[in-house]
């Protein structure tokens, strides 16, 4: 098995490298690289959906990513213990219908000792915007890596 650092237990550094990779990896839109993160049997919660294993993850989000066009994504360090580690995020993007919407939520994460997530939860909540009141577009920049995104 190949490790993939950062590994536990983790530092308030580390935790945030972590954080901050899953969010470049995120933003890609690519479910075959973002599945690599995760343990061959990684089990997920995301809102009602329960899915186990890379296969399924990758399946899950292609479907996700043709439903949520112009994905962008902002996760912030929330807290970290040992190989856990707590992350609040927001992402924007518009349905197929043209619609914008803002999402906020909250993942709790734990990793085996190769660094793979094993287990992810995440609650998620959905608001309608206008396209006038997007904050995210396209990736993070280099300048503000490290910075907590505001809430509103």
């Amino acid at each position: 098995m190949t490790d993939r650092p950062p590994l536990p237990p983790f530092t308030r550094a580390t935790a945030a490298q972590k954080v901050q990779a899953a969010e470049d990896a995120w933003n890609t839109r690519d479910p075959h690289k973002v599945s690599l993160a995760y343990s061959p049997d990684s089990v997920w919660r995301n809102r009602d959906t329960f899915v186990t294993g890379r296969a399924e993850i990758a399946g899950f989000l292609t479907r996700k990513w043709e439903r949520e066009q112009e994905y962008a994504l902002r996760k912030d360090l929330w807290a970290f213990d040992g190989n856990r580690i707590a992350v609040r995020f927001q992402y924007e993007c518009r349905d197929t219908d043209g619609q914008w919407w803002r999402s906020y939520g909250n993942e709790l994460w734990e990793f085996d000792e190769h660094g793979l997530m094993t287990r992810r939860e995440a609650s998620i909540n959905d608001m309608r915007i206008e396209e006038g009141e997007r904050r995210i577009f396209g990736p993070r920049p280099e300048s503000e890596r490290g910075d907590t995104f505001p809430l509103r």
